[in-house]
């Protein structure tokens, strides 16, 4: 057998074409884990009494500035334990948590795409950002260019996004479909770059950090493509 197979910390790139498809299978078993989970618990939440009430003190006032200072801790918290290297049971706690915590700040748009655009609206944004994902991957496993090089731009255009969205919850002014469709384009560039990492940087024993990156970026996907479709309808 081959050493790479046997080192858990060499590269996807320099490990032998067993231990890559190994890794690839885990990787993806466990971002359509994360995705089940998600929709798993987003549908518990919707059936919880309270449901209606924690969305809206979620996002009145200046709450939803609490909101995202808050998932930005433990999203920063969730990858730290997902990136452990001593202890699996910490990985699968850090995506497990990750997965909680979009479930939470998703719940208002999902109330409100229910309640005004009806539930069909939600799978079709759905469907359509896997049809993206499906894209984006085959773009990054065809040619099998490292796309690192997008690191530094992804980067600058979050902080100038958040900036953005700060200042729109300060000021009361609508991002619009323009921003969501800018936001979307960004959320992709954040796929294409993680799954260039996936098959040029990871190393063998990283797949559960993987899959959170990767989900990170499916789940920005879907609430870009949600509020395009909503603003449609």
């Amino acid at each position: 057998m081959d050493a790479s197979y046997l080192n858990p910390y060499t590269t996807v790139a320099q490990a032998d074409v067993v231990a890559r498809t190994i890794f690839f299978q885990k990787t993806y078993l466990h971002v359509a884990g994360a995705i089940i989970a998600f929709i798993a618990i987003e549908a518990a939440l919707l059936q919880m009494p309270f449901a209606v009430n924690l969305a809206a003190s979620m996002t009145s006032g200046m709450s939803w500035l609490i909101v995202l200072g808050a998932f930005m801790g433990v999203s920063w918290l969730a990858d730290k334990w997902a990136n452990s290297d001593t202890s699996r049971g910490m990985q699968y706690a850090g995506l497990g948590l990750f997965v909680f915590a979009e479930a939470i700040i998703f719940l208002p748009m999902i109330l409100i795409a229910t309640k005004f655009a009806g539930q069909n609206v939600i799978a079709e944004a759905g469907v359509v950002t896997l049809l993206l994902v499906a894209g984006i991957t085959a773009i990054a496993f065809t040619t099998k260019k490292d796309f690192s090089f997008l690191g530094s731009f992804l980067k600058i255009a979050f902080f100038v996004a958040l900036g953005v969205i700060v200042a729109s919850i300060l000021f009361g002014f609508s991002l619009g479909i323009v921003f969501s469709a800018i936001m979307a384009l960004i959320a992709a560039g954040s796929i294409l770059y993680t799954t260039s990492n996936i098959i040029h940087r990871y190393n063998t024993s990283q797949h559960v950090a993987a899959s959170l990156a990767l989900f990170s970026g499916i789940a920005l996907l879907f609430w870009y493509v949600l509020q395009i479709f909503m603003s449609r309808d």
